[in-house]
């Protein structure tokens, strides 16, 4: 009797059966009429996995990514090369004209310098590692509104100017040209810094001592451009484009792309150095352009065993649920839940750069997976859920995708006939949280992760038993 109390109280936490109107003694009458009536059973599938080539992964997300790396695992190089818009804060405004001391031979504005700087907070590789990339100036801006692949290249689809700025610029994140009581300094943030001193000229001919002028003046000509995001983008600063030349060994994770204008001006009797930046935030477009083998990621994919996930070569995993079997002889029973483990099987690469293991993991229906990060959805725990990776159990646990199934289920007469009918896939992504307002903490943004990761889990067709899905269901008699 107590099992049986036990497996009941299971269900109906599954399901949240129980009205919060139910007073304490109906609740305990109608436990007492009902529990002997409840039949739960469980049961055991095989699951069959496989490993999807995905090359053309969304490269809108929340990270940006610069460098050139070789996976130790695959001995494949991955190139990630930079694109960034930059935004006017509402109410801009620059120091007034009359207050500008910096000014040519014919008293105009202008700039005494100006930089791109490229803030990182994290970093794959060996930071003394030196590597080489040229700054290209847009000729329009990559527009909103549309999904940009991550293998995108604006150099390759048009998007750079032609007798624009080309930088070259050499880097390692490393920065040995700066002293290491600064790097100690709180306020110190990591940074590439791409010197942009050599003369400009605009698209109109006009030629100024440096990019830092053209912006200067651009200003002063007419401050409507520097009223929001999409004026400033289309009639002053179309964006950037960073890509990688030469140069093998780290990767940064870019936070944020700041473009800074450096000037004097008079305050007073006294002479100060100024600066006005523009950054790169989520209201404008950040992209990464990722170059990866192809040919050997799809070699990876067809290995029989196992199946991978791996950002940002575009390798993940492919889940064929069991359905028919699941239903067989319980057409009229619930499905309260279904747990699949997922075994990460042991890197034996002897590298000190491995990649890192994705933290968490989000399963879908296969054809929900463009839609899914095209429309920026969030999970619903009901046809999307999270796995967390378990470092002691060296594993990710799907406690209850009930909700996949069931729909699989209602769907088996209309639908089972289609590729994807009964298929789910694996894919990393980043898990955004927030503060509730009763202190708990909630998901609020799911996104695709981009960043250099990999795993590789025990898998493969459904009789070697690799994976299983245990089912829990119940049925009231006579019902």
């Amino acid at each position: 009797m107590k099992s049986k109390l036990l497996m009941l109280a299971l269900v109906l936490c599954t399901f949240g059966i129980i009205s919060c109107d139910d007073t304490t003694n109906e609740l305990g009458g109608s436990l007492t009429g009902e529990v002997d009536n409840l039949k739960i059973k469980a049961d055991t599938f095989n699951v069959g996995s496989k490993s999807i080539f995905a090359p053309d992964m969304i490269a809108h997300s929340s990270r940006g990514f610069l460098g050139q790396v070789k996976d130790p695992e695959t001995n494949t190089y991955i190139t990630a090369n930079y694109m960034s818009q930059f935004n006017v804060l509402k109410n801009y405004q620059m120091i007034d004209n009359q207050k500008i001391v910096s000014r040519d031979a014919e008293d105009k504005v202008v700039a005494d310098s100006c930089q791109l700087i490229l803030y990182y907070n994290n970093h794959y590789g060996d930071s003394t590692a030196q590597l080489k990339m040229t700054v290209y100036e847009l000729q329009k801006p990559v527009e909103e509104g549309r999904i940009y692949p991550s293998s995108f290249s604006p150099l390759a689809e048009g998007y750079v100017r032609n007798g624009g700025i080309a930088v070259e610029q050499s880097y390692t994140l490393s920065a040995a040209n700066i002293s290491d009581s600064l790097k100690a300094d709180k306020k110190y943030a990591p940074h590439i810094r791409v010197k942009m001193y050599g003369a400009y000229t605009d698209k109109s001919g006009t030629t100024y001592n440096n990019y830092g002028t053209y912006i200067m003046r651009k200003y002063y000509e007419n401050q409507a451009n520097f009223r929001n995001a999409y004026q400033f983008l289309h009639e002053v600063c179309p964006g950037f484009f960073f890509k990688i030349t030469s140069g093998l060994g780290s990767m940064a994770q870019v936070s944020a792309a700041q473009l800074v204008v450096f000037y004097r001006y008079k305050d007073g009797e006294k002479i100060k150095n100024g600066t006005t930046s523009f950054t790169g935030t989520e209201e404008v477009l950040q992209l990464t352009n990722f170059d990866v083998d192809q040919t050997q990621m799809q070699r990876l994919a067809n290995i029989q065993g196992s199946s991978y996930i791996k950002t940002p070569a575009g390798l993940f995993t492919e889940f064929t649920l069991p359905i028919a079997e699941v239903l067989r002889g319980h057409e009229t029973d619930t499905i309260n839940s279904a747990k699949i483990e997922l075994k990460r099987m042991i890197n034996e690469t002897n590298s000190a750069y491995t990649l890192d293991v994705p933290k968490h993991l989000l399963i879908l229906p296969s054809d929900s997976l463009a839609s899914f990060f095209k429309k920026g959805k969030n999970i619903d725990n009901k046809t999307s859920y999270i796995a967390h990776y378990d470092a002691s159990a060296n594993n990710y646990v799907f406690n209850n995708i009930a909700g996949i199934v069931n729909l699989f289920a209602k769907t088996r007469n209309t639908a089972s006939n289609t590729a994807n009918w009964g298929k789910v896939v694996v894919v990393p992504v980043d898990v955004h949280t927030t503060k509730t307002s009763d202190g708990q903490t909630a998901i609020n943004k799911i996104s695709l992760f981009m960043g250099l990761s990999s795993a590789k889990l025990l898998g493969g067709d459904a009789a070697t038993g690799n994976i299983k899905m245990s089912v829990v269901y119940s049925k009231f008699n006579g019902r």
